[in-house]
């Protein structure tokens, strides 16, 4: 398969009613991790359009590294810094339930970033099911449309799910790929996906394609295949993160990667809860960003993760 060009894509952004609105003074956020650079650029777009809404503007980021009692623990303490606007990254896209409504019961709105909350009052996203479609048809047209194929999953969030989802969409096509593995997690960072692909590779004499679930495992997956030696083993990942434009750009297994535009859901984000906290009977709204895959055939054209850049792209869609 040859990739496409990257284009400037367009998203349902937000319409001009909410330049209308005053601007968000106090701002919380809670992302997953803050030492995933993914997660990093996320807040650097929110704090970035929240400054530039608002001079002023008071931002606290916390991070609750996957964790539902950490992340109960930070909404509190954003309650109690009476925040207006909660930016949140669920460490469980059901179980956080109770935390929207007690966020809401408070008065402050919640906007869900990455992966869905249940119950927030709007969220912004990548398109995940096409991040695993695109992932997977790569590598099963790779595979020539057979061999042994397993999917590492994640951590019980939206993103995941649907990822895994449009994944197995694609290889529905491939009747003559097996499909080995698909429901064990590689808890989204390299040594989970290292450690899982260690015990796939020792369960399973041969596995020619690997989708993981996010980029960091799919680097974990690399180690792992590198040192058992096992050359017949081509991974996919999520992210387009600058860890996989370097593996695509080098010597390496991992064949493709789905990217995101992290700097440019933080952005949304803002402006998302800008819209809703100028109007409290707004119903719930999904931004949906799309993704693109990047290959060895495309990587020189790619971009990357570069923060203003991704917000410039998403202007052009206007």
């Amino acid at each position: 398969m040859k990739p496409s060009r990257f284009l400037a894509c367009c998203w349902p952004l937000l319409a001009g009613a909410a330049s209308a609105a005053p601007p968000p003074s106090r701002i919380g956020i809670s992302v997953g991790a803050l030492d995933n650079p993914f997660y990093q650029i996320v807040a650097r777009g929110a704090l970035q359009e929240a400054r530039a809404l608002n001079p002023q503007a008071q931002i606290t980021t916390l991070s609750a590294n996957f964790s539902l009692e950490r992340q109960r623990e930070q909404v509190r303490q954003l309650l109690r810094l009476r925040v207006e606007l909660i930016l949140l990254v669920a460490a469980d896209s059901k179980a956080v339930a109770p935390l929207v409504r007690e966020a809401q019961q408070a008065g402050v709105r919640v906007v869900a970033v990455d992966v869905d909350a249940v119950g927030a009052d709007g969220t912004v996203k990548s398109d995940n099911v096409q991040a695993g479609v695109l992932a997977c048809r790569y590598l099963a047209e790779r595979m020539h449309g057979e061999g042994n194929f397993v999917i590492q999953n994640g951590p019980p969030v939206s993103s995941v799910w649907d990822r895994v989802a449009g994944c197995r969409r694609s290889l529905a096509a491939f009747p003559k790929i097996q499909l080995l593995s698909h429901q064990e997690s590689g808890l989204a960072s390299s040594w989970g996906g290292k450690r899982l692909m260690t015990q796939l590779l020792l369960r399973y004499p041969a596995i020619n394609g690997v989708f993981a679930s996010n980029d960091r495992q799919a680097l974990g997956a690399e180690q792992a295949a590198r040192a058992a030696g096992r050359k017949e083993v081509m991974i996919a990942g999520v992210d387009g993160s600058p860890d996989i434009e370097k593996a695509l750009r080098g010597d390496s297994q991992i064949v493709a990667s789905s990217s995101q535009a992290p700097y440019a859901m933080g952005v949304e984000a803002v402006k998302l809860g800008r819209q809703l906290l100028a109007n409290p009977k707004l119903k719930p709204r999904t931004v949906t960003v799309p993704v693109q895959l990047i290959t060895r055939d495309n990587i020189g054209a790619y971009q990357g993760w570069q923060g203003p850049q991704s917000s410039a792209s998403a202007a052009a869609g206007r």
